[in-house]
């Protein structure tokens, strides 16, 4: 709270400070993330979503408190000292049951919020804006801050007086991604006025104090960007004039803007400037960690024989076409599938990972040794003048996790975050 806190004040002084959270539980992506911390001596927030983590396990297999603990065990191989690390719960609400009658799907969301407050988490996005079973959307404010207020009342119960932060906002885009890329408006400010209204009005109406109303940090709006496939919808500051002279009217209330990945590093630092704070990234960081398994797969095809290869890139494709869950609503042009499913911006092949664990342990180990420069050049340029300096070793695990730090970078850039120690 301490640390949100000074930053979220900071960034109302009109101080060009920020954080950013990373929406992941992918292992090599969290420890870059945290030697990334380490490097730079700032705090690291980490959020889980509801699909990622949740009571019964989620597509990781992890309760909530399963990941606190092994985010932790990161963090102490990593040197990051357990005081800079913060973490978040991300569209905690129904969105994992919507396919069942409002009641029931709510129960469910109530105990997972209780989960994740009862596991450590303390920065919670209370995400009630999809409808559930029979309901029609959008649903309106009222509906959504009536479910908010009762999962955050259920927060409360379960931190037994432990002082948590809250997000809210009812033009929340989809927890992983969307399936193309549309037109794009921000949020016009009567219908900010009317979500931040109908959330004060349900807190209260659910018997939540002023002073929890106060730890409300920040209100998730559209700021005109998201991405699709093969399309970026980068941000445009001149859009948002009423948007920032409303923020700036609200006492300790900042935007959070979810589906930041793939900007310019310039809108980076603009988002943060109009008190877009807190700036959500997770699939550019998996899509970052893919650019880099994919060049070691084209790496070990020169230097590993066929026999002891991982073969990680046939391997994604496998059990992509075998097992299309994650990716068939997704990827709907059969024309454009073949590369979509390895290549899309929107990056449904992380949902793959967890199966693929041992292949890339093999992947990495297969070059552990130092690669051949020439190969470094072609494949993983990025990192190929890091390793002439002797910045950085010319090993598998070194240049995946530096990769993936380039997209770190850009957003420590924009939120100086080295500025404010954890």
């Amino acid at each position: 709270m301490s640390v949100l806190k000074s930053i979220i004040e900071a960034n109302k002084r009109g101080e060009q400070r920020g954080i950013f959270a990373v929406c992941s539980a992918q292992p090599l992506v969290l420890r870059a993330a945290l030697r990334h911390g380490v490097a730079t001596g700032s705090p690291v927030l980490i959020e889980a979503t509801a699909n990622q983590v949740n009571q019964f396990g989620g597509y990781t297999g992890m309760v909530p408190a399963d990941f606190i603990r092994f985010v932790e065990s990161l963090a102490e191989a990593e040197g990051l000292p357990r005081e800079r690390l913060l973490f978040g719960g991300d569209h905690l609400g129904p969105v994992v049951w919507k396919h069942l009658p409002a009641d029931e799907a709510m129960d469910k969301a109530e105990a997972m919020v209780r989960a994740f407050v009862k596991a450590g988490f303390e920065k919670i996005h209370l995400d009630a804006s999809m409808g559930c079973q029979g309901e029609a959307e959008p649903l309106g404010d009222s509906l959504i801050a009536a479910r908010a207020a009762r999962l955050c009342k259920a927060a409360e119960e379960a931190a037994c007086g432990r002082p948590l932060c809250y997000v809210i906002g009812t033009e929340v885009p989809p927890p992983g991604g969307v399936a193309s890329l549309h037109a794009l408006e921000v949020t016009p400010v009567p219908a900010i006025e009317q979500t931040v209204a109908a959330h004060r009005m349900a807190f209260d109406a659910a018997g939540l104090s002023d002073e929890v109303w106060q730890r409300v940090i920040a209100l998730v709006v559209q700021p005109g960007v998201e991405f699709g496939h093969s399309d970026i919808h980068q941000y445009n500051s001149s859009l948002l004039d009423a948007q920032r002279r409303f923020i700036r009217r609200q006492p300790g209330l900042v935007y959070e803007a979810h589906s930041t990945d793939y900007q310019l590093p310039e809108h980076y630092k603009s988002l943060v400037a109009d008190h877009f704070a807190i700036l959500k990234v997770g699939p550019e960081l998996t899509f970052a960690l893919r650019e880099a398994l994919f060049a070691l797969d084209h790496i070990e095809a020169l230097l590993v024989p066929q026999a002891k290869r991982a073969g990680l890139r046939a391997l994604c494709e496998d059990k992509m076409q075998a097992d299309p869950k994650f990716w068939q609503h997704f990827y709907t042009d059969p024309l454009a599938r073949d590369w979509q499913l390895g290549f899309s911006y929107s990056d449904r092949i992380r949902y793959y990972w967890p199966e693929l664990s041992q292949a890339i342990d093999t992947l990495l180990f297969n070059l552990k040794d130092p690669i051949p420069l020439p190969l470094i050049s072609q494949y993983l340029p990025l990192q190929y003048s890091k390793v002439l300096r002797q910045a950085l070793p010319a090993t598998a695990l070194s240049l995946v996790l530096d990769h993936i730090s380039l997209v770190l970078e850009r957003y420590e850039d924009a939120c100086q975050l080295s500025a404010i120690k954890g």
